[in-house]
Protein backbone atom coordinates (compact mmCIF):
# COMPACT_ATOMS: atom_id res chain seq x y z
CA UNK A 1 0.00 0.00 0.00
CA UNK A 2 0.98 3.16 -1.17
CA UNK A 3 0.49 6.71 0.57
CA UNK A 4 -0.35 9.64 -1.38
CA UNK A 5 1.58 12.50 -1.26
CA UNK A 6 -0.08 15.08 1.16
CA UNK A 7 -2.55 17.72 -0.07
CA UNK A 8 -0.93 20.77 -0.89
CA UNK A 9 -4.67 22.81 0.17
CA UNK A 10 -4.34 21.75 3.86
CA UNK A 11 -4.28 24.65 5.90
CA UNK A 12 -0.47 23.25 7.27
CA UNK A 13 0.93 22.68 3.78
CA UNK A 14 -0.36 26.13 2.73
CA UNK A 15 1.30 27.56 6.36
CA UNK A 16 4.34 25.62 6.48
CA UNK A 17 5.14 26.51 2.54
CA UNK A 18 4.04 30.32 3.16
CA UNK A 19 1.07 29.61 0.68
CA UNK A 20 3.54 28.15 -1.76
CA UNK A 21 6.71 30.31 -1.66
CA UNK A 22 8.61 27.50 -0.74
CA UNK A 23 7.94 25.54 -3.63
CA UNK A 24 9.58 27.65 -6.00
CA UNK A 25 12.77 25.75 -7.55
CA UNK A 26 15.66 27.69 -6.76
CA UNK A 27 16.93 29.28 -3.03
CA UNK A 28 13.22 28.81 -1.42
CA UNK A 29 14.02 29.96 2.08
CA UNK A 30 15.57 33.36 0.50
CA UNK A 31 11.90 33.61 -1.18
CA UNK A 32 10.22 32.71 2.00
CA UNK A 33 12.47 35.76 3.84
CA UNK A 34 11.73 38.35 0.30
CA UNK A 35 7.82 36.78 1.01
CA UNK A 36 7.81 38.75 4.47
CA UNK A 37 9.02 41.87 3.84
CA UNK A 38 5.49 43.26 2.38
CA UNK A 39 3.54 41.70 4.87
CA UNK A 40 6.34 43.33 7.59
CA UNK A 41 5.96 46.62 5.65
CA UNK A 42 2.11 46.61 6.37
CA UNK A 43 2.92 45.52 9.78
CA UNK A 44 5.03 48.04 10.86
CA UNK A 45 3.50 51.33 8.72
CA UNK A 46 0.16 50.69 10.60
CA UNK A 47 0.76 49.63 13.69
CA UNK A 48 4.31 50.30 14.05
CA UNK A 49 7.36 47.77 14.38
CA UNK A 50 7.42 46.74 17.76
CA UNK A 51 4.22 44.62 16.40
CA UNK A 52 6.11 42.57 14.20
CA UNK A 53 7.73 40.97 17.61
CA UNK A 54 4.06 39.90 18.29
CA UNK A 55 3.31 38.74 14.16
CA UNK A 56 6.78 36.61 14.69
CA UNK A 57 5.44 35.45 17.80
CA UNK A 58 2.13 34.24 16.22
CA UNK A 59 3.80 33.13 13.09
CA UNK A 60 6.02 30.95 15.17
CA UNK A 61 3.20 28.99 17.06
CA UNK A 62 1.27 28.71 13.76
CA UNK A 63 4.37 27.55 11.91
CA UNK A 64 5.20 24.93 14.72
CA UNK A 65 2.19 23.30 14.09
CA UNK A 66 1.77 23.39 10.31
CA UNK A 67 6.08 22.49 9.86
CA UNK A 68 4.97 19.44 12.43
CA UNK A 69 2.51 18.01 10.81
CA UNK A 70 4.30 18.98 7.02
CA UNK A 71 7.46 17.22 8.04
CA UNK A 72 5.53 13.90 9.23
CA UNK A 73 3.58 14.44 6.07
CA UNK A 74 6.41 14.38 4.03
CA UNK A 75 8.49 11.93 5.59
CA UNK A 76 11.23 14.57 5.99
CA UNK A 77 13.15 16.04 8.86
CA UNK A 78 13.15 19.51 7.43
CA UNK A 79 11.82 19.55 3.85
CA UNK A 80 13.47 22.70 1.87
CA UNK A 81 9.78 24.08 0.92
CA UNK A 82 9.07 24.62 4.81
CA UNK A 83 9.43 28.08 4.74
CA UNK A 84 7.07 29.48 7.55
CA UNK A 85 10.29 29.55 9.59
CA UNK A 86 12.29 32.09 7.31
CA UNK A 87 9.22 34.35 8.00
CA UNK A 88 8.55 33.89 11.79
CA UNK A 89 12.69 35.02 11.24
CA UNK A 90 12.98 37.55 8.65
CA UNK A 91 9.82 39.18 11.03
CA UNK A 92 12.07 39.25 14.37
CA UNK A 93 15.00 41.14 12.34
CA UNK A 94 12.65 43.59 11.15
CA UNK A 95 11.04 44.40 14.27
CA UNK A 96 14.17 46.92 15.21
CA UNK A 97 14.68 48.55 12.57
CA UNK A 98 12.24 51.12 10.84
CA UNK A 99 10.05 50.86 7.75
CA UNK A 100 12.56 52.22 4.97
CA UNK A 101 14.29 50.09 1.86
CA UNK A 102 17.34 50.22 3.10
CA UNK A 103 16.60 48.83 6.50
CA UNK A 104 14.95 46.20 5.18
CA UNK A 105 17.76 45.03 2.83
CA UNK A 106 20.13 45.17 5.54
CA UNK A 107 17.88 43.23 7.69
CA UNK A 108 17.17 40.47 5.00
CA UNK A 109 20.90 40.04 4.28
CA UNK A 110 21.64 39.39 7.59
CA UNK A 111 19.05 37.31 8.31
CA UNK A 112 19.96 34.99 5.75
CA UNK A 113 23.20 35.32 6.31
CA UNK A 114 22.56 34.33 10.26
CA UNK A 115 20.11 31.16 8.88
CA UNK A 116 22.46 29.65 6.06
CA UNK A 117 25.80 30.20 8.15
CA UNK A 118 23.72 29.11 11.44
CA UNK A 119 26.55 30.21 13.99
CA UNK A 120 25.86 28.65 17.65
CA UNK A 121 23.06 28.52 19.25
CA UNK A 122 21.13 28.68 15.94
CA UNK A 123 22.95 25.42 15.23
CA UNK A 124 22.23 23.84 18.44
CA UNK A 125 18.75 25.07 18.13
CA UNK A 126 17.75 23.22 14.29
CA UNK A 127 20.04 20.26 15.59
CA UNK A 128 18.68 19.91 19.28
CA UNK A 129 15.10 20.20 19.14
CA UNK A 130 13.71 18.45 16.34
CA UNK A 131 10.54 18.81 15.09
CA UNK A 132 8.24 21.11 14.28
CA UNK A 133 9.92 23.64 17.39
CA UNK A 134 13.05 22.63 15.71
CA UNK A 135 12.60 23.67 12.38
CA UNK A 136 11.11 27.40 13.71
CA UNK A 137 13.37 27.76 16.57
CA UNK A 138 16.76 27.71 14.80
CA UNK A 139 15.32 30.79 12.43
CA UNK A 140 14.07 32.94 15.19
CA UNK A 141 18.19 32.62 16.94
CA UNK A 142 18.88 34.23 13.24
CA UNK A 143 16.85 36.59 13.18
CA UNK A 144 17.44 37.87 16.67
CA UNK A 145 20.98 37.88 15.82
CA UNK A 146 20.42 39.48 12.97
CA UNK A 147 18.33 41.99 15.09
CA UNK A 148 21.35 42.93 17.35
CA UNK A 149 23.77 43.55 14.94
CA UNK A 150 20.93 46.55 12.78
CA UNK A 151 20.34 47.65 16.26
CA UNK A 152 24.53 48.05 16.77
CA UNK A 153 24.66 49.05 13.74
CA UNK A 154 22.10 51.81 13.97
CA UNK A 155 23.68 52.46 17.32
CA UNK A 156 26.84 53.17 15.75
CA UNK A 157 26.14 55.25 12.30
CA UNK A 158 23.04 57.56 14.23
Amino acid sequence: MTSSPPSTWHPAHLIATWFGVGRLPVAPGSWGSAATLPLAWLVASWLGPIWLFAAAAVVFAVGWWAAEIHARDTDSDDPGEIVVDEVAGQLVALAVVPADPVYYAAAFVLFRIFDIWKPWPVSLAERGLGGGLGIMADDIVAGAYAAIVLVAAMEVLT
